[in-house]
C-alpha cells in the first residue's frame, strides 16, 4: 500500500513537470520550423508562475467551480490509470474533465468562448469512439477492463492492436489541439478563435487550465507508451517520436472545419479501429 501511495505521489508531482518540458520543446521545435529562435525550454514554467501570481479575475463563480473540476477529474484519471484500476471509469473521468471545461466556457456571454465550447463538444464526438474502441480492444486482449492487466501481457499491445494504435494517434492530435484539428482553442494565431474556449479565463484560473493540459499531455503519451509495455524504453522513444510528429503535422497542416473533422474521424480512424476489434474478436485465443 505504501509503495502504491508513493507511486501515485511521484506521478502526480512528476506528470506536470514532464508535460511542461514537452510543451517547452513544442514551442522550440515550432519556432525552428517557422524560422524563429523561440523561447527557452523552461518558458512554460515561467508562464505558469506568472499566471499564478496575477490577480484572479473571473466573470462569475460558476467559472471557478468548473475550472477546479477540470483539474480534479484529470487528476482522478491519472490516479486510476497509475493504480491499474478500471479503464472505463478512467475514460468517464477523462470525459468529465473535458465537459467541465466546456460548461465553464458556456457559463459566460462571450461568443468566442461559447463557440469554442461548442467546437470542443464536436471534438469529443470525433475522438471518444476511438477511445472507447481502444478500451474494448484492451479488454479483448487481456480479458479484463483493469489497466493493471496490460502489465502482465507476454507481448506488447501493438502486435494485436496496430490499427487501433493508428486511430489513437489521430485522436491524440485532436486532444493536443494540433492542426488540422485545433478548432476549439489554440496558442497560435492561425485560426479565427485565438484561445477560444479559454478566452475568458485569466490569472491563476488560466494557470489551472494550463496545468491540466500538462497533466493531459503526460496521460496521452503514457497511453502511447502502454502499447509497448513489455519494452518500456522503446515505448518512451515511440511516444517522443509521436509527439514530434504531432508538432510537425501541426506546422504543415491548415486548420480544417469541425464537420470535416467529425466526418474524417468517423470514416477513417474509427473504421480502422473497428476492423482491428473484429479481427481480435475472431481470434479468441490471442493473448489468452
Amino acid at each position: 500500500m505504501i509503495g502504491r501511495l508513493v507511486l501515485v505521489v511521484l506521478v502526480v508531482l512528476g506528470a506536470p513537470l514532464l508535460g511542461a518540458l514537452l510543451n517547452g520543446a513544442d514551442r522550440i521545435l515550432t519556432a525552428r520550423m517557422q524560422g524563429r529562435i523561440g523561447p527557452p525550454l523552461l518558458q512554460p514554467f515561467y508562464d505558469l508562475l506568472k499566471l499564478f501570481r496575477k490577480e484572479p479575475l473571473v466573470l462569475n463563480r460558476i467559472q471557478i467551480g468548473y475550472v477546479y473540476l477540470h483539474l480534479a477529474f484529470m487528476l482522478m484519471t491519472i490516479v486510476l490509470i497509475t493504480l491499474g484500476q478500471d479503464m472505463l471509469l478512467a475514460l468517464f473521468t477523462h470525459a468529465f474533465s473535458t465537459l467541465s471545461l466546456v460548461i465553464g466556457g458556456m457559463s459566460v456571454r462571450s461568443p468566442y468562448s461559447r463557440i469554442g465550447s461548442q467546437r470542443k463538444i464536436m471534438q469529443m464526438l470525433a475522438y471518444e469512439p476511438v477511445l472507447i474502441l481502444l478500451v474494448v480492444g484492451i479488454y479483448l486482449r487481456t480479458g479484463s477492463f483493469m489497466a493493471g492487466a496490460v502489465a502482465h501481457l507476454d507481448a506488447p499491445l501493438i502486435t494485436s492492436l496496430p490499427l487501433v494504435f493508428l486511430a489513437f494517434l489521430v485522436a491524440l492530435e485532436i486532444k493536443l489541439e494540433k492542426s488540422p484539428f485545433d478548432v476549439a482553442t489554440s496558442h497560435h494565431a492561425h485560426q479565427e478563435l485565438v484561445k477560444g474556449i479559454t478566452i475568458e479565463y485569466a490569472g491563476p484560473y488560466l494557470g489551472i487550465i494550463e496545468l491540466t493540459h500538462f497533466y493531459e499531455t503526460f496521460f496521452l503519451l503514457a497511453l502511447v507508451t502502454a502499447f509497448f509495455v513489455t519494452h518500456v524504453w522503446l515505448g518512451v522513444l515511440v511516444a517522443m517520436a509521436v509527439y514530434g510528429a504531432a508538432i510537425l503535422v501541426d506546422n504543415v497542416c491548415a486548420r480544417m472545419r469541425t464537420t470535416w473533422m467529425v466526418r474524417y474521424m468517423w470514416t477513417v480512424p474509427v473504421a480502422l479501429a473497428v476492423c482491428n476489434i473484429i479481427w481480435l474478436y475472431l481470434q479468441p485465443h490471442v493473448g489468452r
